[in-house]
C-alpha cells in the first residue's frame, strides 16, 4: 500500500512541478524556477519508492497519464488554453491507455514473482 502512496504523491508533485515551471516564466523568476526543479526532485524520489511495489508500466502509466490529464485541464481551467477536440481526443486516448494497464491483470515478472 506504501507504494501506492508514494506514486500518488510523486503525481502531485508533478503536477505541482509542471504548473510551477510555466510560471516561471522560462526561469526568468528564478525562485519559481527552482522550485519546479525541487518538485520534480521529489516526485522522481518518490516514483522510485513506488516501484518497489508497483511494476513499472503501471507505475509510469499512472504517473505520466494523470498529470498530463491534470495538467492539461487546468491549462484549461485556470491559463486560458483553448480545449480543441484534438485536446480532448489526446486526453481520452491517454484515460484510456491507463485503464487499459490497469485491467490488464496482475503479470509474472521476469523473475518469476507475480505483482503484488
Amino acid at each position: 500500500m506504501a507504494g501506492w502512496w508514494s506514486l500518488a504523491g510523486a503525481i502531485a508533485a508533478e503536477i505541482v512541478a509542471t504548473t510551477l515551471l510555466d510560471r516561471s516564466e522560462g526561469f526568468g523568476r528564478p525562485v519559481v524556477g527552482m522550485l519546479a526543479l525541487a518538485g520534480y526532485a521529489l516526485a522522481f524520489s518518490l516514483l522510485t519508492r513506488a516501484l518497489r511495489t508497483v511494476s513499472l508500466s503501471v507505475a509510469y502509466a499512472l504517473w505520466s497519464g494523470i498529470g498530463t490529464a491534470v495538467v492539461a485541464s487546468m491549462g484549461v481551467l485556470f491559463l486560458g488554453e483553448t480545449l480543441t477536440p484534438t485536446k480532448v481526443l489526446g486526453l481520452l486516448a491517454v484515460v484510456v491507455g491507463v485503464v487499459v494497464l490497469e485491467l490488464s491483470g496482475k503479470e509474472p515478472r521476469s523473475d518469476g514473482a507475480v505483482e503484488p
